[in-house]
């Protein structure tokens, strides 16, 4: 197609483009026409340069070249958080981005809430979680900043387990069953016990080993449900039985395979069974029951586990959103940008009392 020359090139879910050296975008930037466009939810995922694969198609040279991006805006602003860095980007890009949120495109639509609720971990789960703990707290307090860099992906798998013990022990890959105890699901079943009958209920995990233990505890109690992962073949079909059929009361879906593409206005309770970095990502989420079409209130609720990581990862996010809501980015994903000492934020110091 690189041969034709187009009045209008539309590029939806633009997002697809934000990485510079993957072949999409490659491949993009060598299609021709007199105007560009491009159209997203998310313009900003995961940093500021995201914004520059999909700036340099729409309006090539607007934001220099890439080390020139990286060198004047991305670094300053994702690193350093140099808020004068990001209000100059904001005035630079703003007479080409037409954005528009929700409360404006739609609305007529009727009041969503969000709320958290607390999952106390019982004794077992909480001794697993403990000692986990304590064994990620050692690790970095004992390595300086270098070298936490270098082993990024040991770190990513630390925070990962503590995650998933909050979820249940029975996710952990290690060789020794720690128990399949898990406050969520115990508080997750009462509640779609008690609400099931008149609601359609969402639940959006980010793991997918949580769906599977979710799965048995419906069947148990004879509620029928729905499930989509990335595994999930015939996505439509899963989607028409949600909403068209009465007897299915439950949709499962992870949290990525789930996040866009979706139109389940038939749901009014979503349930966000583990935080994810990303505020953005668990938005999408809610919003595949809260968008054009929904006629009832929508309720989004979050299951934190108290004195965990969980809890952490809330306080991580409200602290990184006011430089993301300076750009046009809904907020900032900050795992890839977290130092040392908010990694140790992250967990409790045992001698601290």
């Amino acid at each position: 197609m690189k041969k034709y020359h187009f009045n209008y090139i539309i590029l939806d879910e633009s997002q697809a483009i934000k990485n510079p050296e993957s072949q999409r975008y490659k491949a993009a930037r060598l299609l021709q026409s007199r105007n560009k466009l491009v159209m997203t939810g998310t313009p900003v995922e995961n940093n500021t340069f995201d914004l520059y694969g999909q700036l340099s198609f729409a309006c090539p040279g607007l934001l220099g070249n890439k080390n020139q991006f990286q060198q004047h805006f991305s670094t300053p602003v994702d690193r350093f958080k140099d808020s004068e860095r990001a209000q100059e980007l904001q005035t630079r890009i703003n007479p080409f981005i037409l954005r528009r949120t929700k409360k404006q495109v739609a609305k007529e639509l009727p009041e969503k809430t969000e709320m958290v609720l607390y999952c106390e971990l019982g004794e077992e789960q909480r001794k697993v979680y403990n000692a986990y703990e304590l064994e990620f707290f050692t690790y970095l307090n004992t390595r300086n900043e270098l070298d936490i860099e270098r082993s990024r992906l040991h770190v990513l798998q630390g925070l990962t387990k503590l995650r998933q013990i909050c979820n249940s022990p029975a996710l952990l890959n290690d060789d020794q069953f720690y128990g399949n105890s898990s406050a969520k699901i115990e508080v997750l079943m009462e509640q779609i016990g008690t609400k099931s009958l008149q609601h359609k209920i969402l639940v959006f995990s980010q793991f997918v080993s949580m769906l599977d233990l979710i799965r048995p505890e419906l069947v148990k109690r004879g509620i029928g449900y729905e499930y989509l992962t990335g595994q999930t073949k015939d996505r439509e079909s899963a989607v028409e039985n949600f909403q068209n059929n009465e007897n299915i009361r439950v949709f499962l879906i992870s949290l990525k395979a789930g996040g866009t593409g979706l139109n389940l206005t038939e749901a009014d309770y979503v349930y966000l069974v583990d935080p994810w970095w990303n505020p953005a990502v668990e938005n999408q989420a809610i919003d595949r029951s809260y968008r054009i079409g929904q006629k009832k209130n929508v309720i989004a609720v979050r299951l934190i586990c108290p004195a965990t990581i969980e809890e952490k990862i809330m306080e991580l996010q409200e602290s990184k959103k006011d430089l993301a809501n300076d750009l046009v980015k809904t907020d900032n994903s900050v795992l890839k940008s977290l130092t040392k000492k908010d990694l140790l934020g992250l967990v409790t110091n045992p001698n601290s009392g």
